[in-house]
């Protein structure tokens, strides 16, 4: 019942009761232009040709050479203005006026490829002084979400990973001033405070009270789902997007297109609490709206119109029809005020608002609309407002963030750990299904290579042992392939969560490694015990914990192997065709389907940078080195007798060197680490 006050009452705890400044950021920017460089016409088609030149243009482009013809499209053109704290900012336009643009450029996040020019500052700072990821939050019109996490699960994860900000050192700052003064904290206010200013807690207040105001706590325990699976709404999953943001501590947010999929009463109640948010907490909020109900405009203190990459109008609500007027248009009675502004500026609709009466309609253009603005009481305000230039020393300490690492490293790792693990759970049946299936197999493979028919007499014996131990090689390297589509499907959000500065990218590997070994043991205990004393392989113990150790290292190697496809390809079609490649180099170059001695020269490298040609010498080495094998001679062409191990071994081209094991494991260990990284 009282929670919907809480965070009024806070915000008049800290600025009125004890005098504590609130952090407050402005965001200017001057003489912004956005252009991208692209190709027009029959050349921009995505055509088997156009993307083959595109590639041979781009690898010349970096010996810069440059043949191709691109036109330059200007995204945005020469525009300023400032987005103010304790406003709520409504940016309005038709389709393709460079909205999605400008939020980008003002959070700092724009393409490399577009080329920019003039100054985005946040309270004097220029973007390269602070860091904008922390600072700013950019809310994307696209839903990318891990589709096994609950809604909660999805906001915690995020709240764990932005941590909490300044609002410790503000709750602490505030504690001493009320003790000078003799306030006595009201019980509510105190124990909401603290419980939003805790770090490290693997649920807190702040994620329950955003679930409240944003309508989700009807479906916090459902999952947010996918293609595959049935889970929240789509105005739901907008939901969730925005949550995942403003759960944390930034001041800052650019929200673009968030309505899309929402009824028009739950985007009132949205802006409603955002309002809230920006007035009492002094935060500032820039927002894109496609066509907002008129109730939900009359939320926003200041509109910033955009057409044609040009700004049209800045400033107050109440004087954006006054503009207009000034113009010689006027919005009808029944005409909502956001659908006129963005159909008063196009070509096919304009002529309906023609109000003057006293001359003939003519068409006016955007650039006129934006000359006529400067001269406009509202655009003279806002250009005598930006050429005094934003004093720095007036700027909160808390205000921006100047460094990356605002949550430490130990909660970083567990917060991704607690995720990973909890995603293992909800993906269980993968992992009951590969070690069935690898149950399966052992058992048929122990039927095929049956010890009862496993002799050690001569070489031909020998080289059905080699076939056994290259099943056991090639069976134990595919069982990683799940890793691929497992992996392909969490890089959306990986990427996502990477360039918002959640945590860096060992962080999101080195849970998905470690906690797969226990898995990684369990199947090649399963293999090892069900085909080892089956097949008839080497009696000692020894050389089976060895096996054992290499079929564990086999399978490490090829999840590593299939992750790094997966983060090179980025697709299952992509990974099915260019990652099958490297598979085929791979086993061509292994040393077993074409011995080393007739591979080219000039393929060499190709055998050595081969994981397979570690696996297959240390399982050989392994196995023909016990005394079965070594106890017993054959002959040679010259008619000297050599033990029956060697000569396998030089049969098969396999490096007879008794370390060529360890030479073997470490091989394997090796390539793991280096897929991984």
């Amino acid at each position: 019942k009282t929670l919907g006050k809480v965070p009024v009452n806070c915000a008049i705890v800290y600025s009125i009761r004890v005098g504590i400044e609130l952090p407050t950021v402005e965001v200017r920017f001057e003489r912004l232009t956005v252009q991208a460089r692209c190709h027009v016409g029959s050349r921009a088609l995505p055509t088997l040709l156009n993307s083959a030149r595109n590639i041979a243009e781009g690898a010349l482009g970096l010996l810069g050479v440059r043949l191709g013809r691109q036109a330059t499209l200007t995204i945005l053109k020469d525009v300023s203005g400032a987005v103010r704290p304790s406003r709520m900012t409504l940016l309005l336009g038709p389709p393709s006026s460079g909205k999605t643009t400008l939020l980008l450029a003002l959070a700092g996040k724009l393409d490399p490829s577009l080329r920019r020019a003039g100054e985005v500052a946040y309270n004097g700072f220029p973007l390269e002084e602070f860091v904008p990821q922390k600072t700013a939050a950019y809310i994307s019109q696209t839903d990318v979400h891990v589709g096994e996490m609950t809604v909660k699960e999805t906001l915690d994860f995020s709240a764990r990973c932005q941590g909490v900000g300044t609002k410790y050192d503000l709750l602490t700052e505030l504690a001493r001033r009320e003790k000078e003064a003799g306030i006595r904290p009201e019980p509510e206010v105190d124990l909401f405070m603290k419980a939003t200013s805790m770090e490290g807690v693997e649920s807190s207040l702040q994620t329950d009270y955003t679930l409240r105001i944003l309508g989700l706590d009807i479906c916090a325990d459902t999952i947010v789902g996918d293609q595959m699976q049935r889970g929240i709404s789509g105005g739901q999953k907008k939901r969730v997007t925005t949550g995942e943001m403003i759960v944390g501590p930034t001041k800052v947010l650019f929200m673009d297109e968030i309505s899309t999929g929402l009824d028009s009463s739950t985007t009132f109640q949205i802006v409603k609490c955002l309002q809230q948010i920006v007035h009492l907490g002094e935060a500032t909020i820039l927002m894109s709206l496609l066509q907002p109900a008129p109730e939900t405009f009359e939320l926003f203190d200041d509109i910033i119109l955009l057409s044609e990459g040009q700004i049209v109008y800045q400033g107050p609500r109440d004087f954006v029809l006054e503009f207009f007027e000034s113009c010689g248009f006027r919005c009808p009675e029944r005409k909502g005020t956001a659908d006129f502004l963005q159909e008063v500026t196009s070509k096919k609709d304009q002529e309906q608002y023609w109000a003057d009466k006293q001359r003939p309609y003519r068409y006016i253009s955007v650039s006129e609309f934006a000359q006529t603005f400067k001269r406009f009481h509202v655009g003279l305000e806002l250009e005598n407002h930006l050429s005094v230039p934003f004093d720095k020393s007036r700027s909160h300490q808390a205000a921006l963030v100047f460094s990356k690492h605002s949550v430490s490293t130990r909660e970083l790792l567990k917060a991704s750990f607690d995720k990973e693990w909890l995603l293992i759970k909800r993906n269980s049946f993968v992992y009951i299904f590969k070690t069935i299936q690898l149950i399966i197999v052992a058992l048929i493979a122990s039927t095929v290579f049956l010890r009862t028919q496993m002799h050690t007499r001569n070489l031909d014996d020998g080289f059905v042992y080699v076939g056994a131990l290259l099943f056991t090689l090639i069976v134990n390297m595919f069982n990683g392939f799940a890793e691929l589509p497992l992996t392909i499907t969490r890089l959306p959000v990986f990427f996502k969560h990477r360039d918002l500065l959640f945590y860096p990218a060992w962080i999101f590997t080195l849970p998905n490694v470690v906690l797969r070994i226990p898995f990684s043991i369990i199947e090649s205990i399963v293999w090892v015990v069900v085909t080892y004393y089956t097949m008839g392989f080497a009696p000692e113990a020894d050389r089976f914990f060895k096996q054992l150790l290499l079929v564990f290292l086999i399978q490490q190697m090829a999840g590593g192997l299939f992750r790094a496809i997966a983060g090179l390809c980025r697709s299952m079609i992509i990974a099915q065709t260019g990652g099958a490649l490297f598979l085929l180099i791979f086993f061509v170059l292994g040393g077993f389907l074409l011995p080393k001695d007739f591979i080219p020269k000039w393929w060499i490298w190709g055998y050595w940078i081969s994981p397979l040609v570690y696996g297959y010498n240390a399982l050989a080495v392994n196995e023909f080195y016990s005394p079965r094998w070594m106890d017993k001679f054959v002959m040679d062409k010259n008619g000297v007798p050599k033990r029956l191990g060697m000569a396998m071994l030089e049969g098969a081209n396999i490096f007879t060197d008794k370390n060529w094991f360890w030479i073997g494991a470490a091989g394997l260990l090796g390539f793991t680490i280096f897929f991984n990284v």
